[in-house]
């Protein structure tokens, strides 16, 4: 028993060892372990707590998915902010102290972190706000894809060719975005299209609204439509104009069935596609032809 006694006195008395002072605190192996095991504990069940809210609000039919993950990382990021408060309370640091580390803190922010911080609050305008959410189709820059993720510091954009491409979330902030759901599935797409000139433009109307037709994936209502754009170098520029609610996230594969029913249909009707065309002029001149030299 005396053994135990005297292991006991030893453990804590290396456990109570100050490794450093945080202003008038010191910090001990003892709160370090404790914070050590603590933090992956709060983490994890800030985690455990964000599915549980989402599962909740998944009753409620008022709420679609994106608000529901929006909703999740909200409570989450409160409660684990809230629980690194209290682990370091539970372990004798007195925040206070942290004063101390503020101004080291601000320079690092300054230089190093001042992107993760930017794009943690963009990602919080993002939840708030949501310009975007989940399931919707964007454009950013030269990326197109699906929103599948809305983290902390960025987001998961999910392209036709299953590439997840991970994007900062300020990137959605301070640059022009596409959204193409962000007002409906329902989207209108232009399909341009040139005839040479002589071309009958009321017998090409009706050809692409009839190739329009043979799709279908293209809407009656918005019913297509066709617009004279304006006079090429060597053809019409004409313009069909289709809407489409199910090929939002497949607009190449619309683009080109409708493409190959115009072209069937201008097979059939005779029309034709214009090709580039130039008209050479020679002017005459003073210059007599040189005749070959006479051979010996």
């Amino acid at each position: 028993m005396e053994q135990l006694n005297n292991m006991w006195e030893w453990i804590t008395g290396v456990l109570g060892t100050s490794i450093f002072r945080l202003g008038q605190a010191n910090v001990t192996l003892g709160a370090l372990v404790q914070v050590l095991v603590l933090i992956p504990l709060v983490f994890w069940g800030t985690s455990w707590l964000r599915r549980a809210t989402i599962r909740v609000l998944g009753t409620s039919n008022r709420l679609d998915p994106s608000a529901r993950e929006a909703a999740g990382a909200i409570v989450r990021y409160l409660a684990l902010a809230l629980g690194l408060l209290l682990v370091l309370q539970a372990v004798g640091i007195d925040l206070t102290t942290l004063n101390v580390l503020a101004g080291a803190i601000g320079i690092g922010v300054g230089f190093g972190l001042q992107g993760v911080v930017t794009n943690f609050v963009a990602g919080l305008i993002i939840l708030f706000e949501r310009p975007i959410k989940i399931g919707d189709r964007v454009e950013v820059g030269d990326i197109e894809g699906d929103v599948v993720a809305i983290n902390a510091r960025s987001t998961t954009v999910l392209t036709n060719d299953s590439v997840a491409i991970i994007v900062p979330n300020a990137n959605f902030i301070s640059e022009p975005v596409v959204n193409w759901t962000h007002s409906g599935e329902n989207i209108r797409m232009a399909l341009p299209v040139a005839v040479a000139y002589g071309t009958d433009l009321a017998r090409a109307e009706a050809a692409l609204l009839a190739a329009a037709r043979t799709s279908n994936e293209v809407l009656t209502q918005p019913e297509p439509a066709v617009r004279v754009m304006g006079f090429g170098d060597s053809g019409i520029n004409l313009e069909l104009r289709v809407w489409t609610g199910t090929m939002t996230h497949r607009k190449g594969m619309l683009v080109s069935a409708v493409n190959r029913a115009i072209y069937a249909k201008f097979q059939e009707e005779g029309i034709t596609f214009p090709f580039p065309q130039r008209d050479v002029h020679l002017h005459g001149t003073d210059v007599a032809p040189r005749r070959p030299a006479d051979s010996d």
